[in-house]
């Protein structure tokens, strides 16, 4: 969870997490983020504006949705779904 400031709106703070995040390599390029159910439970928010952080992610071209698997981080400079995926290796 964030403290949030009360100057600024709820979802604009949690993007920016989300954003710093991805820029950490906490959630890397390829690989899945959480979708709004677990953003909203993690960040005690509704829903809905876990919705509207990953519609802005997706906007921005931060991350891309495939149908029926999830939303994943896309490549930081060409804003698209990564060419590869290094998986970590299985013991």
């Amino acid at each position: 969870m964030i403290n949030f400031r009360p100057d600024r709106l709820i979802w604009q703070q949690v993007l920016e997490e989300i954003r710093r995040r991805i820029e950490a390599g906490e959630y890397r390029p390829g690989y899945p983020m959480p979708g709004a159910p677990r953003l909203a439970d993690e960040f005690g928010i509704a829903k809905r504006t876990a919705e509207r952080v990953i519609s802005e992610l997706k906007a921005a071209g931060d991350v891309y949705t495939i149908p029926g698997k999830g939303t994943f981080v896309a490549d930081p400079v060409t804003k698209a779904p990564p060419e590869s995926v290094d998986l970590p290796d299985e013991d």
